[in-house]
């Protein structure tokens, strides 16, 4: 009888269910996923959550297999000299391999105030907490949104859709992932929607207080609320377990998603770092790296080289309140170029990108090793970048789909 392989994925977010749904496709590999939460969070939706105008829960059986096995819990550590990690409930769970796919979350704003005063979005409970809030402010109360990324950009519009008096504070370039005539698309239609842009450098916000937003050029806004998008941290638990990490701490790797120091440890998704060159963070490297990160487990326990890293990259999609949107169309190496949809015909293609994401996941589930993306021929200036050795550990900034 073959020997059973003993699978632990850390995190049920898009890159961990892909990778554990894709390991159900070898019969004497069980896998568990051990997650926080007991659903699954959509989180390009998260700006619907706290506008009120969809929802980013899922239930984990519409995207999971069944032959995962769900531990709803927090890792506290990786032993890896043991092969096991420790829950925060007590008690441990063995592992033979280990994909670590924790993801990442909001990152410490090191803006006085901004820690007290304003309220971050990134994960369900921060955007559960923020939606009260809202609630409890006076429509015409104004609102500044910290950050011009996609998140920042997308609750923009949706409050403002929603009659809010929304400031969006860009602290640099609006949409700076944006080719220029999709930034200036986007512009337009946040004029249209009421929302009132400040760019520039003199935009970085220095302070926040209770009733207010203090800018580096001297200004301060009135803000009932501070919705604060700039910038994502990754969780500590690789550095806290010993493990090798870049500067924010996602899991040093090599370009088949394993640990540099240990071959049983597989990254991937937001937390990943291959080749000290992270992805950037967005749904649209998370499903393919989870993908790789199950393939180079299956790899291994079959006794082969796991294949190295491919990703291409194709666009990047905005939704700009209930009927428009953009799809920025960009090349493999992750660059925006000069063609773009928006309008009504942008917002059916985010659409259909949201729903896209959980078919990719649901169609996994039941039919592990359909997921091809991961395969298509990748990165130009990755592979260029690698053969010169220039690995590197740039902070990525936003998450986007």
């Amino acid at each position: 009888m073959a020997e059973n392989t003993d699978v632990v994925v850390i995190g049920g977010g898009y890159a961990g269910v892909m990778a554990a749904n894709r390991l159900t496709l070898r019969g004497d590999v069980t896998v568990t996923l051990i997650n926080p939460r007991p659903d699954f969070v959509h989180r390009i939706r998260l700006h619907q959550l706290v506008g009120g105008t969809g929802d980013a829960v899922v239930g984990f059986r519409e995207v999971l297999s069944e032959r995962v096995r769900l531990t709803v819990d927090s890792v506290a550590r990786i032993d890896t000299a043991g092969r096991s990690v420790a829950l925060a409930s007590g008690g441990t769970v063995g592992y033979d391999y280990l994909i670590y796919a924790v993801g990442s979350g909001s990152a410490d704003p090191g803006v006085p105030g901004a820690a007290e005063f304003a309220h971050p979005l990134a994960d369900l409970e921060e955007a559960e907490r923020l939606r009260p809030v809202l609630d409890d402010a006076p429509a015409t109360a104004p609102v500044t949104v910290v950050g011009a990324g996609p998140t920042g950009i997308e609750t923009a519009a949706e409050l403002a859709e929603a009659g809010r008096a929304v400031t969006l504070v860009c602290g640099g370039v609006l949409g700076p992932y944006l080719h220029t005539k999709g930034r200036r698309s986007v512009a337009t239609r946040l004029a249209r929607l009421g929302v009132t842009v400040l760019d520039g450098s003199g935009t970085k916000v220095t302070a926040v207080t209770r009733d207010a937003v203090r800018l580096a050029d001297g200004r301060e806004l009135p803000s009932r609320v501070t919705v604060w998008t700039a910038g994502f941290g990754v969780p500590d638990l690789a550095a806290r377990s010993g493990l090798s990490t870049d500067a924010l701490g996602r899991l040093l790797t090599d370009e088949t998603l394993t640990s540099v120091d240990d071959e049983r440890v597989v990254a991937a998704g937001d937390s990943a770092a291959p080749s000290g060159l992270p992805l950037r963070m967005s749904c649209q490297a998370a499903m393919p790296l989870g993908a790789r990160a199950a393939d180079t487990v299956i790899s291994r326990i079959a006794g082969e080289r796991p294949a190295d890293l491919k990703q291409s990259f194709v666009a990047q999609c905005i939704s700009l309140g209930r009927s428009d949107g953009i799809f920025q169309f960009a090349n493999r190496s992750d660059v925006a170029v000069g063609f773009h949809i928006d309008g009504g015909l942008g917002a059916k293609a985010k659409e259909a990108v949201c729903k896209g994401v959980l078919k990719h996941l649901a169609d996994e589930a039941g039919k592990p090793g359909s997921y091809r993306l991961h395969r298509v021929p990748g990165d130009a200036r990755r592979r260029h970048l690698l053969r010169a050795g220039h690995g590197g550990t740039p902070v990525a900034v936003e998450r986007t789909a």
